[in-house]
Order: C-alpha cells, then sequence, then structure tokens
C-alpha cells in the first residue's frame, strides 16, 4: 500500500463528515482558512499539513474537481 492510499483511507472519515455536515460555501472558506494557517506552518501549532488538508476541502465545492473525480471512479469501476 502506498503512502497515498494509507493518507486517504487515513482521512476518508473526516471528508465524508465534513461533506454530510458542513454547507458548501462554509466548506470553501474552510478550506481557504487552513491553506492560509498551512503558510504559517513554521508557527506552533500551525502546520504545513493544513496546506493539503485545505487544498482537498476547498476543492470539494469546484466543479471542475467534481467532474474530473467522477471521471476517475468510473474509470476505475471500468477496470475491475
Amino acid at each position: 500500500m502506498s503512502r497515498a492510499e494509507h493518507m486517504k483511507e487515513r482521512f476518508a472519515p473526516f471528508f465524508v463528515w465534513i461533506q454530510r455536515r458542513v454547507p458548501p460555501g462554509f466548506r470553501f472558506a474552510l478550506g481557504l482558512l487552513l491553506i492560509c494557517g498551512g503558510i504559517l506552518g513554521f508557527l506552533p501549532i500551525l502546520g504545513f499539513w493544513m496546506l493539503p488538508l485545505g487544498l482537498m476541502v476547498a476543492a470539494m465545492d469546484v466543479r471542475l474537481y467534481r467532474r474530473w473525480r467522477s471521471l476517475r471512479r468510473r474509470r476505475r469501476a471500468e477496470r475491475s
């Protein structure tokens, strides 16, 4: 199992929770706040781990990303 797959499995419950409980406009704002916190990663508590997490949370509301993700899922299902 690659590191990316491990991280995807690890954060899957978090993303499901975010998708179900947080309204779309607020999700995007939350993603931007996480990205801003990641930029200040040299400070205590804030960290560089917030950058990819913020990108993934903000991307949930970007239509182009959702299309790309559903296309990847369909291709993966066709291979199986």
